[in-house]
């Protein structure tokens, strides 16, 4: 088992990347070695230590790629091939990926770069790498067919060019896109400025939204989904087994987040209002950045956005499509809310004496209950958080802001504890009136009389 830690520094030139063992037995000693991950945590941001200066992305859930570096040239090692993902405590799903992950480990350089990467396929059909977003040569574009033949099963390529901008992009294959990309192959590639001072922030996280069509008790996709999937994920993980953001209080804060799913994704920050400042075309004038609570990330698109942390606390941060923050979601249960289900539950229980009704006050005791699941499957709304169930899964975070968290330092740090007078409380004395309303016609604002006039003073 190779540990991410054991990996960094890599990124030095000379250094000597960790490889499998039968990647290891290569003949061809002229690949830079492919380094892997089993984890599925949130790895260590490494360290530029050559070149110009950058902060160091930090991956929720996945790790960056190591490269050596080849008479100025950063080569990088990308391994197409069959992983086991850890999708969430008690599921794994075989997929598709890249250096045993999906999602596959993001790729940083430094704009002015010139990257040399090394596709290696192990899948049993043939593959290609589009670099989304970047600008290059036609013949590296990686879309099967047109920018070159498909990379066959046990060969390798090579994908060079030179980074002529900065911002954020991904990749992902362009030859039998719809069943390797729903079988999980794709990634991002990050794009440093040159100028180690233009927008700089202390904390960057990244986060690629994807889904999966896996039926309970299986563990391969259905790669003929377009719309009814059941799982949403970022990085090919779901929560309560997402990471937190953990930032110190006053960073300057970035979250940047691609969408290689089929459909878009409203991201909701609690606790904060942001500025979006890039999108895959390139960084926002400052000019021209606007503020928002939630952005909409579209089909194929990246977008980022920033923040400065002044407000302690646990605030949730999550798609707001409410299916996309359920864990595994049926779209064929009955809705029973006001339903009186007594009579059914004596009758199935004669045949299923663990028969539970639920539903019939709403969805939330499925939080709560803990029931028989088939293998390999996650519950719904499965989160706790310290004052019980979140009822939450899926595409959800926390965002934690605490003080003194040292820069390099990650480590959840546990659940916030709100100040006396700072969190809600039942109330158990008399409540004031309070006005209703049945009428689906526009209410006028009645006039105020004089003597709500006078009372209110001169205007």
């Amino acid at each position: 088992m190779i540990n991410r830690r054991q990996l960094l520094g890599a990124g030095a030139a000379g250094a000597t990347l960790v490889s499998s063992k039968a990647w290891g037995q290569t003949m061809n000693m002229g690949l830079p070695e492919a380094a892997v991950m089993d984890s599925a945590l949130t790895q260590s941001p490494t360290r530029p230590t050559s070149g110009p200066d950058y902060n160091p992305v930090v991956t929720l859930n996945g790790w960056t790629l190591p490269h050596r570096m080849n008479n100025g040239v950063k080569e990088f090692h990308l391994v197409a091939e069959p992983v086991e993902r850890e999708l969430a405590d008690g599921m794994v799903a075989r997929l598709w990926g890249y250096n045993g992950q999906s999602t596959g480990p993001t790729i940083e350089a430094v704009e002015g770069d010139r990257v040399r990467i090394y596709v290696t396929n192990r899948l049993p059909e043939h593959t290609t790498v589009h670099w989304h977003g970047l600008i290059l040569p036609s013949g590296m574009d990686g879309v099967g067919g047109l920018s070159h033949p498909g990379i066959p099963p046990g060969k390798t390529f090579i994908y060079e060019f030179d980074l002529t901008k900065s911002g954020t992009f991904m990749y992902h294959p362009h030859g039998d896109e719809m069943v390797q990309m729903a079988m999980g192959m794709m990634g991002m590639f990050v794009v440093h400025p040159k100028d180690p001072y233009f927008m700089r922030v202390d904390r960057d996280f990244l986060i690629m939204l994807n889904a999966f069509d896996i039926d309970p008790g299986t563990y391969i996709p259905r790669i003929m989904t377009m719309t009814d999937f059941n799982l949403w994920t970022w990085n090919s993980r779901i929560f309560p087994d997402i990471d937190p953001l953990v930032v110190n209080q006053g960073d300057k804060v970035r979250v940047r987040v691609g969408n290689l799913t089929m459909t878009n994704h409203p991201i909701h920050m609690h606790g904060y209002d942001f500025k979006v400042t890039c999108t895959d075309g390139g960084w926002v004038p400052e000019s021209a950045q606007w503020p928002e609570v939630s952005i909409d990330i579209p089909v194929g698109a990246m977008r980022a956005y920033e923040f400065v942390a002044d407000h302690l606390g646990d605030w949730a941060i999550h798609c707001h499509k409410s299916h996309h923050t359920m864990n595994a979601m049926g779209h064929d249960v009955p809705t029973l809310i006001g339903t009186n289900s007594s009579n059914m539950t004596r009758q199935v229980r004669r045949v299923q004496p663990e028969f539970m009704p639920m539903g019939t006050a709403g969805m939330a005791d499925m939080g709560e209950m803990s029931m028989p699941l088939p293998d390999n499957t996650v519950p719904m709304m499965a989160g706790w958080g310290p004052h019980g169930p979140l009822e939450m899964g899926g595409m959800f975070s926390v965002v934690k802001v605490r003080e003194g968290i040292d820069a390099d330092d990650y480590e959840d740090p546990g659940w916030y504890e709100n100040p006396p007078g700072t969190e809600a409380y039942e109330w158990t004395g008399e409540l004031p009136e309070f006005a209703q309303n049945h009428s689906p016609k526009t209410k006028i604002t009645p006039k105020p009389t004089s003597e709500s006039q006078a009372a209110l003073g001169p205007q």
